[in-house]
């Protein structure tokens, strides 16, 4: 298990929300945490721990009067901790090679890859032909739905017809070098994770998944790294203490290093 941190950015400004909560209508969401920081202090922070594979979300759409604000925050980032850091939202075949030439180690992809609610092929093979597999992570975030978990896009708010199974992360392992994993119905909300979910991810284990969301004390924390198999990494972002929470920065990172 690693310790992969957030930098989410919303209206230019570094956040912790609630993920369901996001629309871009307005440009509004929850908000748990507004920073006071901008997004290279934070790069900065898990620059000096040596951390890597964190993510910057980009939570504005590219029409927003705020995109390009949140678009200006995330490259300070990237050039703080130039090759450590990975970038998603609105990533596509026109931009993904700009943001890897600003310092993203890797481009995170969801939306681009689906069409009418299923695997767009042809787009993941034409983004993965521009990115090379090895700075591809998928971003497979999903919501609970009937009988499983099911893929969203769109900034978490459509639904696809893509349920989360070993036969899907086998398959599309073939084309990224990572997945990332929100569990968007407890994402923000630092109410427990969603247990069956990580079970069924650390079940799998053959390239590096990071799971986020609803992680609020280190009992949730002990709790991943047993059902994930310690398999998983982890991103934790309102109950982080950087972040306005109870749970201590120093704490995290000793529990997810520990060998089980």
């Amino acid at each position: 298990m690693e310790f992969r941190p957030c930098i989410d950015i919303h209206n230019g400004k570094v956040k912790q929300i609630v993920g369901g909560s996001l629309r871009d209508e307005g440009d509004q969401a929850k908000e748990n945490f507004v920073a006071t920081q901008d997004a290279a202090f934070y790069a900065d922070y898990y620059k000096k721990d040596g951390i890597r594979g964190g993510h910057i979300i980009l939570l504005n759409p590219k029409d927003s009067d705020y995109y390009e604000a949140t678009k200006k925050q995330a490259e300070l980032a990237l050039h703080a901790y130039p090759g450590a850091l990975q970038i998603g939202g609105g990533i596509n075949d026109t931009n993904a090679a700009y943001f890897l030439a600003q310092g993203a180690s890797h481009v995170i992809v969801t939306s681009y890859v689906f069409r009418d609610g299923r695997v767009d092929y042809d787009n993941l093979e034409k983004l993965a032909a521009i990115t090379g597999k090895e700075h591809l992570v998928l971003d497979l975030s999903c919501r609970k739905k009937d009988d499983g978990y099911y893929i969203v896009t769109d900034r978490w708010q459509k639904f696809t017809d893509e349920k989360v199974s070993l036969e899907l992360l086998d398959r599309l392992s073939s084309y990224c070098d990572e997945f990332l994993i929100h569990a968007v119905d407890v994402e923000g909300k630092a109410s427990g994770i969603e247990t069956e979910l990580v079970s069924l991810l650390g079940s799998w284990g053959k390239i590096p998944v990071t799971y986020a969301g609803g992680v609020g004390s280190f009992e949730d924390l002990y709790q991943l790294k047993e059902l994930g198999r310690n398999r998983l990494n982890v991103t934790i972002g309102s109950a982080l203490d950087l972040f306005g929470g109870t749970m201590n920065y120093e704490k995290v990172l000793e529990i997810v290093r520990k060998e089980v």
